[in-house]
């Protein structure tokens, strides 16, 4: 696999996407390693690894070195990504794989310098020494030298597209295909969908608002009941007085609209201001007036 890639002129490059994307995966790979092994100690006492965290995620880091770099040339990321590393070094123009001192060195500044950065703050936090404070000073200034640098290569990266941490700059490591990459088919049948969707839903939202809904559900019910249909109870209410058309509740301020049947108020107001070609949904007559209607109503048969 490794002499298919040919010499380095001939290498894809590979896109800075791809490179960040490796990176990424590798962070969540480590974080999904560690909540794992976390797990195993749910049963013991709180903070029983709390003492030992940074040597832990060490060992964790160096098993997947051995796995990764040390036996494939590449990490998980890259792994997934059809990436591996080549050594830049090499004066050679075929594929050359990371040498010996290149992976050891990459294990040193990976795994061993997060472990240094954490176990620091322990060492020399409760130390009150003048000693122990010079070098804690030092220590914190080249860190933040180490970031400084690492910003600036990563606007070197960005530039460039090679070397995306400072540590495959230092150690003359860069991302190569394992396998030459193909031209990729790009079908724009998904985009198709998504844009014909999305305009018929465009196309809908505008169209909703002019609908009358109301005045749909009033047609289709008047359809569906129409007054000859009507049996002779609910007539004899409607004739005397004792049901709305529109809730079907007791008429609160009966009004009329020029049919034999009777509203309240506020339902044949509220529907004739909201559609002012409104038509009555027992009989299908439209509103010629709006009339109260004078009826009395015995006590009794309120409780009927």
């Amino acid at each position: 696999m490794a002499s298919s890639i040919g010499n380095e002129k001939s290498v894809n490059p590979v896109l800075r996407i791809s490179q960040l994307d490796a990176l990424e995966l590798n962070k969540a790979l480590e974080q999904l390693v560690w909540s794992q092994f976390t797990s195993c100690f749910h049963g013991f006492k709180p903070g029983v690894l709390a003492h030992f965290e940074p040597e832990v995620k060490a060992f964790l880091s160096l098993i997947l070195w051995k796995f990764t770099i040390y036996s494939k040339n590449a990490t998980v990321g890259q792994a997934i990504l059809n990436i591996q590393y080549k050594n830049n070094l090499s004066q050679s123009e075929k594929y050359q794989p990371l040498s010996k001192h290149q992976k050891l060195w990459y294990l040193i500044f990976t795994v061993g310098g997060r472990w240094l950065e954490e176990r620091c703050y322990d060492l020399f936090s409760n130390r009150q020494q003048q000693s122990f404070c010079k070098i804690k000073n030092y220590i914190g200034f080249g860190s933040g030298l180490l970031k400084l640098c690492g910003l600036v290569n990563f606007l070197i990266f960005l530039r460039k597209g090679t070397f995306a941490t400072l540590t495959e700059r230092i150690l003359g490591i860069r991302s190569v295909f394992c396998k030459p990459q193909n031209v990729r088919q790009i079908g724009f049948e998904y985009m198709n969908r998504e844009l014909l969707w999305h305009g018929f839903a465009e196309f809908l939202i505008y169209l909703l608002p002019l609908i009358n809904v109301q005045k749909l559900k009033l047609k289709i019910s008047s359809w569906c009941l129409p007054i000859t249909g009507l049996s002779n109870s609910e007539n004899s209410l409607a004739a005397h007085c004792r049901e709305c058309s529109l809730c079907g509740e007791w008429p609160t301020m009966p009004h009329t609209i020029g049919c034999p049947h009777v509203f309240c108020y506020y339902c044949i107001k509220s529907n004739f201001l909201f559609d002012m070609y409104f038509t009555c949904p027992k009989c299908g007559s439209e509103v010629h007036s709006l009339q109260p209607l004078e009826y009395k109503v015995e006590m009794t048969e309120l409780h009927g």
